[in-house]
């Protein structure tokens, strides 16, 4: 069966951006990154241990008064210095993640590491002020974020959360959560079918190509030469730091332009067309093929389904994924009949039925948009299913 894939219509989007703080405003920051983890870690440990030892199940609430406690505490006197915004916020994501974990959407929560956790900490609206397009945070009312304001919010909205970061390159960001109306989307009647793959990135089923850019290759040559000096380098010193923002600079370059090429081209599609139809790959099944994992990886198939996805749903349009089963490469588009099993490459096939010459891309994004049309036509409403994966892919 083909399951579309509705979306709830939703008008809440982030809108992040870069700055650059202060050597004021980045030690606080900084200091609030690490209490974020600390209170984090405290929440979950408190939790654990009262499930295990008297079975007990502490919610938000309980843990928000452990905080008032942890605060008074002489070995933790330090969380006082920094807003007491974020350190709330860090333990309803927490009280999220226990909720997910219960509901099977996600592994059980983990304690969060210095060196390998995310850099964040969430102010909600009593932890900042935005005001004639500057952005203050708690603690550090004197003086606003050096904001770069590559694009204008939409006019007359007040940001609900704003989240700061900083990555692995070292770079600052500074996310604002608004409600904005809903893009009016074009009339368009238009129907496709895409197909991905490695050689093109994508095709379409009016035999349209989208050339695949290949962006971790451009910077494979920069990414081994910072990776040998990084090697080379005595562990915990300041200069293996230095040689660690290379690296990390070098894999920020990469997904930067991938994720700005893969916006371009789901906002194009979306905008040109009211049915868009996929496959559903099973992406993570397919890394395990040694010999094409890297060039998976480098698609980043995963990120173009999460962006067309929500672009879908704000425009009005129709996404339907084809269940990665569907033979659609090895199906003649014009007969129906279905070819022998084919290699990766084999690019070019001539059918036995009808004699039809068949590019296999163009081919297989044709089947993908019938199927699509289909179940249009049957009116299915399922979601789409997650169900074993282990062989996805196989056939291509």
């Amino acid at each position: 069966m083909f399951y579309p894939l509705w979306m709830v219509e939703g008008v809440e989007r982030g809108y992040r951006y870069r700055f650059y703080p202060t050597a004021e405003q980045a030690v606080l920051l900084t200091r609030t990154f690490g209490c974020v983890r600390l209170v984090y870690n405290l929440g979950l440990q408190a939790r654990r241990d009262a499930w295990q030892q008297r079975q007990e199940t502490l919610g938000y609430g309980a843990t928000s008064s452990l905080l008032t406690g942890w605060k008074q505490a002489p070995d933790f006197a330090f969380l006082n210095e920094v807003s007491c915004v974020p350190l709330q916020q860090t333990l309803r994501h927490l009280d999220a993640a226990y909720q997910n974990f219960f509901a099977g959407q996600a592994r059980y929560p983990r304690f969060k590491s210095r060196k390998h956790s995310s850099r964040s900490a969430e102010f909600t609206g009593s932890g900042f002020t935005y005001r004639d397009g500057e952005l203050r945070l708690a603690k550090l009312m004197d003086t606003p974020l050096d904001v770069v304001w590559s694009r204008p919010l939409p006019d007359g909205v007040v940001p609900s959360t704003v989240t700061v970061s900083q990555d692995r390159a070292g770079r600052w960001f500074v996310s604002l959560r608004v409600k904005r109306p809903v893009p009016a989307a074009s009339g368009s009647t238009a129907a496709v079918g895409i197909d991905a793959g490695l050689n093109r990135l994508l095709t379409l089923s009016d035999g349209e190509p989208v050339d695949n850019p290949r962006q971790e290759r451009r910077e494979r040559a920069a990414l081994a030469r910072a990776q040998r000096i990084l090697a080379r380098k005595e562990k915990d010193s300041c200069n293996r730091e230095k040689a660690r923002l290379r690296v990390a600079r070098v894999h920020a370059r990469v997904a930067d332009r991938r994720r700005d090429m893969w916006h371009q081209v789901t906002t194009r599609l979306v905008r040109d067309n009211q049915v868009l139809v996929i496959e559903d790959l099973a992406v993570t099944n397919m890394l395990r093929n040694h010999t094409l994992a890297r060039a998976i990886s480098d698609a980043s198939w995963g990120t173009f389904r999460t962006l067309l996805e929500y672009k879908a749903a704000e425009y009005g349009r129709t996404l339907i994924a084809v269940p990665r089963w569907y033979p659609s490469t090895r199906l003649c588009s014009v007969c129906g009949v279905r070819a022998e099993k084919m290699s990766l490459s084999v690019r070019e096939w001539i059918c036995t039925g009808c004699g039809t010459e068949h590019d296999r891309d163009v081919n297989a994004a044709r089947n993908i948009l019938a199927a699509g049309l289909a179940v249009t036509a049957c009116g299915a409403d399922r979601g789409p299913q997650r169900g074993n994966t282990s062989r996805a892919g196989s056939r291509r």
